[in-house]
């Protein structure tokens, strides 16, 4: 309180006086003020239940932003009064569930009963056991993956312990747990008779549950008192804990238990109070993310399709999720008019088509005209689709963006370019083919409204010519897919730099988000201008925020004094970039680091620049006259600047040769990589 500040603070009270009257005037509305309700709110997902109608126990309102009611007491007094407050959780994993259930059911005509699959599936427990844990619930942070691969859960038991371990406090037990399991830790406890409910945890007290049974156990404590327990811990009420604490103790000691081991067993809990967990949480949370195992570890491609489905307004996310189908070997395609429903569908082959109802520009009563023409049979071509489809509502709009976004790729050989190209008139062709459909069809129309209409009419159309025009770059043809989809989904601007990265680059743009990992590090990594802005500093002077992407993420660089002269010119949208540099401490904010540019390279030129060596590496049994002569081959194809070296490996004797050729030097060509690709060898370049 302010009374209590103005004692302990004798320079605030003399504030009360001060010749300034703001703060006189400020003090002193403050002490008027003080103890008021600044504000109501309406918690995301409190509910209130009581036995009777709400009125005959607390005073309701209605909420000013939506017709509801709601309490005029505080949340946390209402169970005071008689009153049982729930949190109703809205869990998106629910309808990712359902979703995969119901491509399951489109794709295999299989039928599951998600709530009865079997608690002991050895290929769902082998799924944990890996910690190929992406996009299941609540197991899929790195650290969980790393503590899941040490624990190999073989049973559900230890999926409800981890979810309830994995947390601020409890985190340290994890060792101990995954330990204990394997034998490499004895089990200890304090008291046998705690082995009954502790087994399950392997010794180590996790729930709330468990302090409550053994409190009943060990001390006698009622059903009520045991909850009391539980509440006292988890809020925290030191009052009650003093005075529980004494039951406790009299009650075990009552029961001939050693005071010493009574003291330590409170004093344990105590401690665990800080982050207790109840198991009936814990264990709904572990089911769900079981089931979301059962359906990956069974039905792949579904479970990824429903995943992608229920987050596409976040790229991020389906960037993740796209690197983990391809690390699946399930293929994520592009949107095909043929092909793509609203959502991702699952194709016969178990690859993805992405959804038309993704396509920025291309609404769903567009998407649903599109579906429901097609079920006559698939588009022959662009103008069959034309011919076909409601023009009122597949519009000319829709169209430009079905076509950059790749929708129209395999109907024929029309280059995305084409569908923009002008006429002579400076007509697109996307306008040619929409003014010829509407035309398609209003004769179709008018011959079927005819005395003659069976018969047929003689006259014929002219279709329009896609024009000839100068194709889009690939990174064009990328960039307008990102436009419309949010992703580069067809490829990746640096795609093409593989060598590169894999060679020069120790860090991605996701691991750039913890600098306190990568402190004093030298790092280097790749990467395409996202944006590059040039702007103004209070002092007049320019400075520069480059912000670059890669598979994994975006970082956002921001530029001053002599690194942004120096670096200038890296400053253009689509330029792939080598960035070197390490985290330093920030000159202007005391504790936090900043990223310090070091050096900045072209993609393009890093191959000319850094490889002055290409090492294959063989085995000695691979060794024969038909490999040594496509090596010789390829380095005549290939001649360049570039020293050929050469390691044969015995694993029998655990020897290595390096040799190097004092013959030949070659150009390092996406020519010679795809090659040594399709030679199956192992290579690198330094």
């Amino acid at each position: 309180t302010l009374q209590k500040a103005y004692k302990e603070v004798p320079e605030l009270l003399q504030c009360k006086k001060s010749p300034d009257e703001l703060v006189r005037t400020t003090l002193q509305y403050a002490e008027v003020l003080e103890g008021s309700v600044r504000q109501t709110g309406v918690h995301a997902c409190g509910i209130i239940i009581g036995r009777n109608s709400l009125e005959e126990h607390i005073p309701i309102s209605i909420n000013k932003d939506a017709d509801l009611y709601v309490t005029q007491y505080d949340g946390k007094h209402v169970e005071d009064v008689g009153l049982l407050k729930m949190d109703f959780l809205g869990l998106k994993t629910l309808s990712i569930i359902k979703d995969a259930l119901v491509f399951i059911k489109e794709s295999k005509d299989i039928d599951i009963d998600i709530n009865a699959i079997p608690l002991d599936d050895k290929k769902t427990f082998e799924l944990y056991a890996n910690g190929d844990t992406t996009a299941l619930f609540q197991f899929e942070s790195p650290g969980m993956k790393k503590y899941l691969r040490g624990l190999k859960p073989n049973r559900f038991e230890d999926l409800i312990a981890m979810n309830a371990l994995y947390r601020p406090g409890p985190l340290e037990y994890i060792p101990n747990f995954i330990n204990r399991k394997h034998g490499r830790e004895k089990i200890e406890y304090d008291i046998p008779e705690m082995e009954e409910y502790l087994k399950d945890t392997y010794g180590i007290t996790v729930y709330q549950e468990q302090v409550m049974l053994l409190s009943q156990k060990l001390a006698g404590f009622t059903k009520g008192q045991a909850d009391s327990l539980r509440k006292a811990m988890g809020k925290k009420l030191k009052d009650v804990m003093a005075k529980l604490k004494a039951q406790f103790v009299d009650g075990c000691l009552e029961r001939g238990y050693d005071k010493k081991k009574v003291e330590k067993i409170w004093n344990d809990w105590e401690a665990f109070a800080q982050y207790a967990f109840n198991k009936s949480h814990s264990t709904c949370y572990a089911y769900v993310s079981y089931q979301t195992a059962f359906l990956k570890a069974h039905y792949p491609s579904e479970f990824m399709a429903a995943v992608l489905s229920r987050n596409l307004s976040d790229i991020k996310k389906i960037t993740l999720f796209m690197d983990e189908c391809r690390r699946m070997g399930i293929q994520v395609l592009g949107p095909d008019v043929n092909e793509s429903n609203y959502k991702f569908t699952v194709m016969p082959n178990g690859d993805i088509r992405f959804g038309l109802g993704a396509i920025k520009g291309v609404g769903e009563g567009a998407v649903n005209n599109i579906i429901e023409t097609r079920k006559a049979g698939n588009y022959k071509d662009i103008y069959d689709f034309v011919e076909r489809v409601n023009l009122q509502t597949v519009n000319k709009k829709n169209m430009e963006a079905l076509a950059l976004a790749g929708g129209f790729d395999n109907l024929e050989k029309i280059d995305r370019a084409q569908f923009f190209g002008q006429d002579e008139k400076g007509v697109t062709f996307i306008e040619q083919l929409t003014r010829y459909g509407a035309k398609a069809q209003q004769e179709k129309n008018n011959v079927q409204q005819t005395l003659f209409g069976g018969m047929e009419s003689g006259f014929e159309l002219q279709k329009p010519n896609a024009p000839t025009v100068e194709g889009w770059t690939k990174l064009e043809n990328l960039n307008k897919e990102k436009e419309l989809i949010g992703i580069y989904l067809s490829a990746h601007p640096l795609d093409d730099y593989k060598l590169e990265i894999d060679s020069f680059c120790n860090t991605t743009l996701t691991e750039l988000q913890d600098p306190e990992s990568l402190n004093g590090r030298d790092l280097s990594f790749a990467g395409i201008v996202s944006s590059a802005k040039v702007l103004p500093t209070k002092k007049g002077t320019l400075y520069g925020r480059l912000t670059i992407e890669d598979f994994t993420d975006s970082y956002e660089i921001v530029l001053f004094g002599k690194d942004f002269e120096n670096f200038r010119k890296f400053f253009y949208t689509g330029y792939s970039l080598l960035v070197k540099g390490k985290f330093e401490p920030n000159r202007f904010r005391q504790g936090e680091l900043e990223f310090s540019i070091k050096s900045i390279h072209m993609l393009s030129d890093v191959r000319e620049e850094f490889v002055k060596k290409l090492t294959i590496s063989l085995m000695v049994d691979e060794v024969n006259e038909k490999l040594v002569e496509e090596i010789r081959y390829l380095s005549d194809e290939n001649k360049g600047k570039v020293q050929l070296n050469l390691k044969v490996f015995d694993p029998k004797s655990n020897i290595s040769l390096n040799m190097f050729s004092r013959t030949y030097r070659v150009d390092v060509s996406n020519q010679l990589i795809e090659h040594l690709h399709k030679m199956d060898v192992n290579f690198k370049v330094n």
